[in-house]
């Protein structure tokens, strides 16, 4: 005895055959990327955020309390959920980088073949997150009634200072490329935005190690600011800091190799 199919339903039979003939995606394969303006849209308004969140609570804690130790206890809490919620939002559509050097780090990865951005993505990056980071300032500057465009007086040019933007950039670029090669970019939002958090106080310069976000800060006199004389040394060395962090995760996480000497897995 054959089973037979009522001619009412030969239609939807014909269509569920050719959906399951249909190319379907493997498990786990990586989602279509999203298009570079949405990807561009993403950088601009993650580094203002970015910015708004760090400018406006330093200016919200000098209001609030004289105490320089609050002030900065303040500020760098409001980074760390700021910067999390931040990641965990935008970092499906375009990496949340909100950071010139980690896009450059990125490009440079896929320029020796590994995975990252291309050149075109990095020439619509960078500029949207500096965009953004000028934005950032002068919003935050807008809510609290400040001028919105003031030069920062805060000098940060001394040596000290200097040296701790390199650390702290090579330990976030250290972090964010360990993550990626042990498969685990998902724990970002905590990781990135704690370590975030910790370096504003284990380092004398409370961690920018971000190009843009120095640029944007510049554009505020307000407790989170930097005099523009005091910028290019700050990139400077965030830049090094970056290079630094690229070669030991480079050391650190060295992949093996199998028995006939491919490269392990």
């Amino acid at each position: 005895m054959t089973a037979t199919v009522p001619a009412d339903s030969a239609p939807a039979a014909e269509s569920a055959t050719d959906a399951a003939a249909a190319p379907q995606p493997a498990p786990g394969a990586t989602p279509p990327r999203a298009p570079l303006v949405a990807r561009a849209a993403a950088e601009l308004v993650g580094t203002s955020a970015l910015v708004a969140v760090v400018v406006g609570s330093g200016i919200q804690a000098t209001k609030l309390t004289d105490d320089v130790a609050l002030q900065l206890l303040a500020n760098s809490t409001a980074t760390v959920f700021g910067l999390g919620v931040l990641i965990l939002l935008l970092g499906p559509v375009s990496g949340a980088h909100f950071n010139p050097a980690v896009t450059l780090a990125e490009w440079w990865t896929a320029h020796r073949g590994g995975a990252g951005v291309t050149a075109r993505e990095l020439g619509v990056y960078v500029p949207s997150q500096i965009v953004g980071a000028i934005a950032g300032a002068i919003l935050a500057d807008a809510m609290f009634g400040q001028p919105l465009v003031k030069w920062s007086t805060h000098d940060r040019s001394a040596g000290n200072l200097l040296l701790g933007e390199v650390v702290a950039t090579a330990g976030l670029i250290l972090l964010i490329f360990g993550l990626a090669r042990t498969d685990r970019l998902r724990f970002a939002p905590v990781a990135v935005a704690s370590y975030i958090g910790a370096a504003y106080w284990f380092t004398p310069s409370t961690s920018f190690a971000n190009p843009a976000v120095t640029i944007g800060r510049a554009f505020t006199d307000t407790f989170a600011g930097i005099a523009p004389a005091s910028v290019p040394g700050f990139v400077a060395m965030q830049l090094i800091g970056a290079v630094v962090g690229l070669a030991l995760a480079a050391v650190i996480f060295m992949r093996g190799k199998t028995d006939n000497g491919t490269p392990a897995a």
